[in-house]
């Protein structure tokens, strides 16, 4: 058995404050134990890669834009294969970096391996065994694969798969409704696929807020059919390619689907069967997410807990708010709590839709209707949306009646993961409040100017609804 002052399960966030703690204890002796690739998966398969993807597909629509505006270009060609290449490349490069620092450090003993708990504090990593005075669990997430009859035998793939393709799909059918789906439809979509989304919710995206969620579907429907509401009972690999069986959840009704290729999209699940925390004395929930306090530390006292393996915001800027509290905790001793009030959100689509905070739900559930306000405003009405020629997208802001305090925003529309940063910073302040914005200068014409016009157009919940009907967006 080798002991360590501190083991890392996992090389995402939780590497974050590995400098620090060296540079104040450079005797401390540290173990970093994963069994993919270093970097955690943000970097290795997640919204990097992706991210690295879809600004081609970003440019794509752009051009075809370009014809509305008088501008005669066309695309000759897109090589998919370099597309795939040129993300892979700057993804190994990174990953290659952060395996040479962990294998060059005389502090860091760089385990790739699965490691297993096999009693509190003590893991089993291969055929050695660990102990740990302190454990940091960042284990991340995978894939979760929905029971559906036939999908394993024929063949389909994952966000993670997805990026070792080289050949783009013909016609790829996308099982799930959500960001993954519409980030990685919009991407085949610009490449040149046939794209049909399946969901079983009743709203694409439903995360999103359902006006939102009714106009992204609108937009994206002309590139790619988005079938809502429909389970898939079935899927048979034929000579044709793969056929899907689709039940709607509300009439019954059945339908059929032929891909040539099928991506499943349907959430993410725990990892902890992997590395069976119960045997650690951790508890996790009935899902398999390990259960932490306010701290972050877990049910057993010095193992902490950050990122995806809570199960609670699987965004990797929550991991990184996270890795900091457990610093604070863990190493300095603090009683610091994490604080998820204001999670921003985007989805890369084409609209991009990106969100902060409260639903008008939650709010008003928490602040009850008559003490809630909506500010609404649409691109189009601005100047620079004039300019843009844009049409249906808004921004949304709600606030608490007479107070003006930011409960919650969502934004659909260009550049909505840009926008949504002027309000994120007031969510942190003590009073959350809208007036800076209000009494700001905003340069014009602007699209920022978008923002502070829903500000000053705020108006009662039941008026809102009603301009949502007017606009066929509910």
């Amino acid at each position: 058995m080798k002991e360590y002052d501190l083991i890392v399960v996992g090389t995402g966030s939780g590497m974050n404050y590995i400098g620090p703690m060296l540079d104040s204890n450079p005797e401390m002796k540290i173990a970093v134990i994963d069994k993919d690739e270093p970097g955690g998966i943000c970097l290795t398969r997640g919204c990097i890669p992706s991210k690295i993807l879809l600004y081609p597909a970003e440019l794509v629509t752009e051009i075809h834009k370009a014809q509305h505006f008088g501008i005669d270009v066309q695309i000759n060609d897109i090589d998919f294969g370099k597309i795939m290449e040129r993300m892979r490349t700057k993804i190994s490069s990174d990953i290659r970096s952060i395996k040479e620092n962990l294998q060059a450090n005389q502090h860091i003993d760089y385990y790739k391996n699965t490691a297993e708990f096999i009693g509190p504090y003590t893991l089993k990593v291969g055929e050695k065994v660990l102990k740990g005075k302190m454990i940091f669990l960042c284990t991340g997430s995978r894939p979760s694969i929905p029971p559906v009859k036939g999908l394993k035998d024929a063949d389909y793939l994952t966000s993670d798969d997805v990026l070792y393709l080289s050949e783009l799909p013909k016609n790829l059918a996308i099982i799930g409704g959500g960001y993954i789906a519409a980030e990685y439809g919009h991407f085949f979509s610009a490449m040149g696929s046939k794209i049909t989304i399946i969901g079983r919710n009743p709203y694409f995206l439903p995360q999103a807020e359902p006006e939102i969620s009714v106009l992204a579907k609108r937009m994206m429907s002309e590139r790619m059919e988005i079938i809502t509401d429909h389970e898939v009972l079935e899927v048979r690999q034929i000579s044709e390619g793969k056929q899907i069986f689709l039940k709607h959840r509300a009439t019954s009704e059945e339908k059929q689907i032929l891909a040539s290729d099928i991506l499943v999209a349907t959430g993410r699940e725990s990892n902890s069967d992997i590395l069976k925390p119960e045997k650690g004395g951790i508890e996790v929930d009935n899902r398999g997410w390990i259960k932490v306090d306010e701290h972050l530390e877990s049910s057993q006292k010095n193992v902490w807990v950050i990122g995806d393996a809570t199960g609670k915001y699987l965004f990797k800027h929550v991991a990184n708010h996270e890795s900091t509290i457990v610093y604070y905790n863990a190493v300095l001793g603090r009683k610091a709590s994490v604080d998820f009030h204001a999670v921003p959100s985007a989805v890369f689509s084409e609209p991009e839709i990106a969100s902060v905070g409260m639903s008008e739900k939650e709010s008003i559930s928490q602040y009850k209707e008559d003490n809630v306000l909506i500010g609404f405003y649409r691109f189009q009405d601005t100047g620079k949306g004039l300019a843009m020629d844009l049409e249906d997208e808004f921004v949304k802001i709600i606030l608490e009646k007479g107070t003006d305090k930011i409960l919650g925003a969502h934004i659909i529309g260009p550049h909505a993961s840009i926008l949504i940063h002027e309000i994120i910073p007031l969510m942190y302040t003590s009073g959350q409040s809208a007036l800076p914005i209000m009494y700001s200068m905003d340069i014009h014409p602007s699209l920022s100017e978008v923002i502070k016009r829903a500000l000053y157009s705020r108006m009662p919940v039941n008026e809102y609804h009603m301009i949502l009907k007017v606009l066929s967006l509910e």
